[in-house]
């Protein structure tokens, strides 16, 4: 399956992944569609602000959809998506009532976006039991009938084929929960769609690099 695997996959992955990656988020491909998986910064109870490293490569213009697992808790983290490109799509966290000025209180607890071949379910994650488990995320997937579910809720990042469907958790942009796990390092994924292939590239900050792993999934 596709998922967090030994260092000899990662690196492996790393190692292909790296020139593409840039490659996709830098270049001007005309058939690219490129969806940012992100969620759960937890700004500014838990963490200032998102890594510099993550603004310098997410910028306008290169990005066509977000799908913001939720855990936003300020508007100002909101009008950032939201001035990466024009399509956000987010849903609330359990996190996102808390804030002063209730920006997300009108978000729902789930949404399903189609973009191109695939149709992508979104949820925060806090309303499946227990958290994170693959299973009850699966059953969540099938009842949304979505080829992708990205979800928030979880400390690191990961991604699961489950039959013949992938399951995306992006982790948590700022590394929210690293005095919890050190081993929760910031994280973000660019899925690239192409017809039929979502090849998702994952953005992992560790120290001062960003590692990039590589996660290939096709319609069945």
């Amino acid at each position: 399956g596709a998922h967090r695997g030994g260092e000899s996959h990662r690196t492996r992955a790393r190692l292909a992944a790296r020139g593409e990656s840039r490659h996709r988020i830098e270049g001007s491909a005309p058939r690219m569609v490129l969806v940012l998986c992100i969620g759960d910064m937890h700004i500014p109870h838990r963490v200032a602000d998102l890594p510099p490293k993550f603004r310098s490569l997410l910028v306008p213009g290169k990005i066509q959809h977000v799908l913001c697992t939720g855990d936003v808790c300020v508007k100002e983290t909101h009008d950032y998506l939201r001035s990466l490109c024009a399509d956000v799509h987010a849903v609330r966290g359990n996190y996102d009532d808390a804030g002063p000025d209730g920006f997300a209180r009108q978000w729902p607890d789930s949404k399903v976006v189609t973009i191109g071949d695939f149709k992508f379910g979104l949820v925060h994650g806090h309303q499946v039991v227990p958290h994170g488990d693959v299973n009850a995320l699966a059953a969540a997937q099938r009842a949304m009938n979505v080829d992708v579910l990205v979800a928030g809720q979880a400390k690191r990042w990961g991604a699961h084929k489950v039959e013949d469907r992938l399951i995306v958790n992006p982790g948590s942009a700022t590394g929210a929960f690293r005095s919890e796990d050190p081993e929760a390092y910031p994280s973000f994924v660019l899925v690239d769609v192409d017809g039929p292939r979502a090849t998702c590239y994952v953005y992992e900050l560790r120290g001062e690099e960003v590692k990039v792993d590589k996660v290939e999934y096709s319609k069945a």
